[in-house]
């Protein structure tokens, strides 16, 4: 439980910036939704002008603006961005963090198992994701009530919305440690987190472009398509297995990776 106190501790102050981030973007785009909710024929006419290629990689083809939901959709977007790059960094740094400060002798001597060491780990920046994860599920519903205009929307279409989060948040996490018990040494977290997200959702985004499932089907971007979700109050089991199977293998993987890996020391 120490190791698992110290390293919540230590994300704290990441876990409050990234909760207040996300509250802030729901919050500035939904004071706008009146707005666009009254213009819709306006926007509409607006986006016919846009080539489709470009509203598939935004994911803004067939946007209901006039709908709570349909508008929301592009607001999770951003939200999702956010959540991938912050799981992706916890997932990058969680094993590294003692080789790139050459701390890993002290933690080591400790007498614990590597597996234990691990877990303990995992659990605090789970522990972490699960807080913003919380705050998105209260700002969202907080802010849905407080700016639609008196309309109606579809509450379990939106539950089943942001039950995607944790899923969507573990794969990150997961890839990320994996990918950084493959690599040697890990010099710089930003610029591998940054990749792997964007790399990610630039692939679902050309995949749509060009219509091949083949490129797509291995975005989480594409498994938790809020469209989809949105509009048939489910998920896509088949694509959400897909991160699910990732997920699973990226964790069992890393935990033998670590268990055999040579860590780097001060000597």
């Amino acid at each position: 439980m120490n190791i698992y106190n110290h390293e919540f501790r230590t994300n704290l102050r990441s876990v409050i910036t990234w909760s207040i981030s996300q509250v802030l973007i729901i919050l500035v785009f939904m004071s706008l939704y009146s707005g666009f909710s009254e213009n819709t024929a306006i926007l509409q006419q607006a986006m016919s002008n846009f080539p489709k290629e470009l509203l598939i990689a935004f994911g803004m083809v067939d946007m209901d603006w006039s709908s709570v939901l349909g508008y929301f959709a592009i607001i999770f977007l951003f939200c999702q961005i956010c959540l991938a790059i912050q799981a992706a960094n916890y997932g990058f740094s969680l094993v590294s963090i003692e080789e790139t400060e050459l701390t890993a002798d002290f933690l080591l001597a400790k007498p614990v198992k590597r597996t234990h060491i691990l877990t303990s780990k995992l659990l605090s920046a789970f522990t972490g994701l699960t807080i913003t994860n919380a705050v998105i599920w209260v700002s969202s519903f907080g802010f849905i009530q407080v700016f639609k205009p008196g309309k109606a929307y579809d509450a379990s279409a939106l539950v089943i919305l942001l039950l995607s989060i944790a899923i969507f948040q573990l794969f990150f996490l997961s890839v990320g440690i994996l990918i950084s018990q493959l690599m040697k040494r890990v010099r710089s977290i930003t610029p591998l987190s940054m990749g792997l997200v964007f790399g990610l959702y630039i692939l679902n985004a050309f995949g749509g472009m060009i219509g091949s499932k083949s490129l797509e089907v291995i975005s989480p971007f594409r498994h938790f398509d809020p469209n989809y979700i949105l509009k048939n109050a489910s998920f896509d089991l088949p694509l959400v297995m897909i991160s699910v199977t990732i997920t699973v293998v990226s964790i069992i993987g890393s935990y033998l990776l670590y268990n055999k890996r040579n860590i780097l020391s001060a000597v």
